[in-house]
């Protein structure tokens, strides 16, 4: 499955979105969506709630979306707007959120 995320600066506090895939269905913050139904060659429109944006679509049997993803607190300010750093590939699992994050803050020292 190819996902291209589009970020959104989550509210203070909001964990940041969850993704996982296992075969054709995708789970995005604990709601699993059943992509199966997407024809070869074809396309399908989401109705209803759901993160997705735009159509989705399969080819060569790859499925392939958007979804809509909430950075969580940790995500830096300024993030890639080149969209290639934004697509992933997922067969199964977890699907890593490739936002840049801030720095750790530094351990105070103790200078006596």
């Amino acid at each position: 499955m190819r996902i291209t995320l589009s970020p959104v600066r989550g509210l203070p506090g909001q964990p940041e979105t969850e993704i996982a895939v296992a075969g054709e269905t995708i789970t995005v913050d604990g709601t699993p969506y059943d992509l199966c139904a997407v024809p070869e060659g074809g396309e399908a429109v989401p109705a209803g709630e759901h993160p997705f944006v735009g159509t989705i679509t399969r080819e060569d049997g790859e499925i392939a979306c958007t979804v809509r993803v909430a950075l969580g607190d940790d995500a830096a300010l300024d993030q890639p707007r080149d969209p290639t750093v934004w697509t992933v590939t997922a067969t199964d699992g977890p699907v890593a959120i490739p936002a840049v994050r801030k720095p750790e803050p530094k351990e105070p020292t103790d200078d006596v």
